[in-house]
C-alpha cells in the first residue's frame, strides 16, 4: 500500500478503530485490491469467514478476536465492500466473487478450511467449496441460502425497481442505513462505534456500487446471469454433506427466514442446527456470546486429523 492509501485507510477506520483493530491486506486481482483480513498463527488450521450484503469483515470481527488466538483467522471483503476497492465497471456477479474467493485460498494455499458463512456469503462460498471440495474441511452457515426459486422479500424487491433502487440504495444509503436498523432485534447493541463500522465504507454515491449490485444479482428468475451458477451451486450440496456443518439462525431474520434453514435441513439432515428464535439477520450481533459458544463447540466436536510432518 502506498502512504496514502493507509492514510485513507486509517481516517476510514478511525471513528471505530477499536472495534476493528486488525491489519489490512490485499490481494491484487487484475488491478483491482482485494482487501482481507489475516489474523492468528500461520500455522494453525484456517477459519475463512465469507460476509453478505450490505456487511464486509467487520461483521466478524468478535469471531475474529475469538478465534484467532488458536486459529488462523481470515476475512475477506468482496469487491465493492468493506476497504477492497470499488470499481464502477466491474462484473458484480456471483460468479466472479466465487473465483476471487477461489484465487485468494489458492494464493494463501489454504488447506483443511473451515468455512463461516453468511448471508450472500453463503452461496459464494459454497460455490468455492464446490470448486475447492479437497481443500474444506468444515462448513457453519448463518443465515444464509443456496436456493433457486425462493421468492425475495418485498423490502428487496423495492431496491431492485429501475431507477426507485438506484436512488434508495445508492443516492439515499437506505439499504446499508436500513440495515442497522433492521437487521438485529437488540437494538442496543447497534452502538454508535458499531453503526460507524458498517456504514464507513458506504459513504458516497460511488462506494455504494456493491451495494445495488448485489441486490441485482438476486437470480430471481431462470434468465437472470447468475441464475445458472446459483442452480450449480445447489446442485453441489448434497456432495458437501459429507463434511461436517452447522448451521446457526436468527428466527427473526424476515430475509433468510427458517424456510431457508429448513431447506438446508432436508439437504443436510446430519447437520448440528442452532436457532435463537429471538434473533434477527445479524444473528452474530444479536446472539454473539451464544453463537460464539455453538461454534467453539461444533470446532471440538469435529477436530481435524493430526497431520504427520512428511519425511
Amino acid at each position: 500500500m502506498s502512504p496514502q492509501q493507509i492514510a485513507d485507510r486509517d481516517a476510514l477506520v478511525a471513528g471505530f478503530a477499536a472495534e476493528y483493530p486488525f491489519e489490512s491486506r490485499y490481494l491484487e486481482l487484475e488491478g483491482v485490491r482485494y482487501h482481507y483480513v489475516d489474523e492468528g498463527p500461520r500455522e494453525a488450521e484456517p477459519i475463512l469467514f465469507v460476509h453478505g450484503n450490505p456487511t464486509w469483515s467487520f461483521y466478524w470481527r468478535h469471531a475474529i478476536r475469538r478465534f484467532s488466538e488458536r486459529y488462523r483467522c481470515i476475512a475477506v471483503d468482496h469487491i465493492g465492500c468493506g476497504l477492497s476497492d470499488k470499481p464502477a465497471h466491474y462484473p458484480y456477479r456471483l460468479a466472479q466473487h466465487v473465483a476471487n474467493i477461489e484465487k485468494l485460498a489458492l494464493s494463501l494455499d489454504l488447506r483443511r478450511i473451515t468455512l463461516v458463512l453468511h448471508d450472500w456469503g453463503g452461496p459464494i462460498g459454497l460455490g468455492f467449496a464446490s470448486r475447492q471440495r479437497e481443500r474444506i474441511a468444515r462448513m457453519l452457515l448463518l443465515n444464509t441460502s443456496a436456493f433457486t426459486g425462493m421468492r425475495a422479500p418485498w423490502r428487496i424487491r423495492v431496491c431492485r425497481a429501475p431507477g426507485l433502487g438506484a436512488l434508495a440504495v445508492r443516492g439515499l444509503n437506505a439499504f446499508a442505513v436500513a440495515a442497522t436498523v433492521m437487521a438485529l432485534e437488540r437494538r442496543e447493541r447497534m452502538t454508535p462505534a458499531v453503526r460507524r463500522g458498517y456504514l464507513a465504507p458506504y459513504d458516497s454515491f460511488a462506494n455504494r456500487i456493491a451495494t445495488l449490485r448485489f441486490v441485482q444479482d438476486i437470480p430471481l428468475s431462470p434468465g437472470h446471469p447468475s441464475w445458472p451458477e446459483l442452480a450449480r451451486i445447489e446442485a453441489s450440496l448434497p456432495q458437501l454433506g459429507e463434511l461436517p456443518i452447522c448451521l446457526i439462525w436468527g428466527g427473526q431474520d424476515w430475509c433468510f427466514t427458517t424456510e431457508h434453514l429448513e431447506r438446508f435441513k432436508r439437504v443436510w439432515p446430519q447437520a448440528q442446527v442452532h436457532l435463537d428464535e429471538r434473533a434477527g439477520h445479524y444473528v452474530l450481533e444479536d446472539s454473539r456470546e451464544r453463537v460464539l459458544q455453538w461454534i467453539d463447540r461444533f470446532l471440538a466436536r469435529h477436530p481435524l486429523p493430526v497431520q504427520r510432518p512428511q519425511a
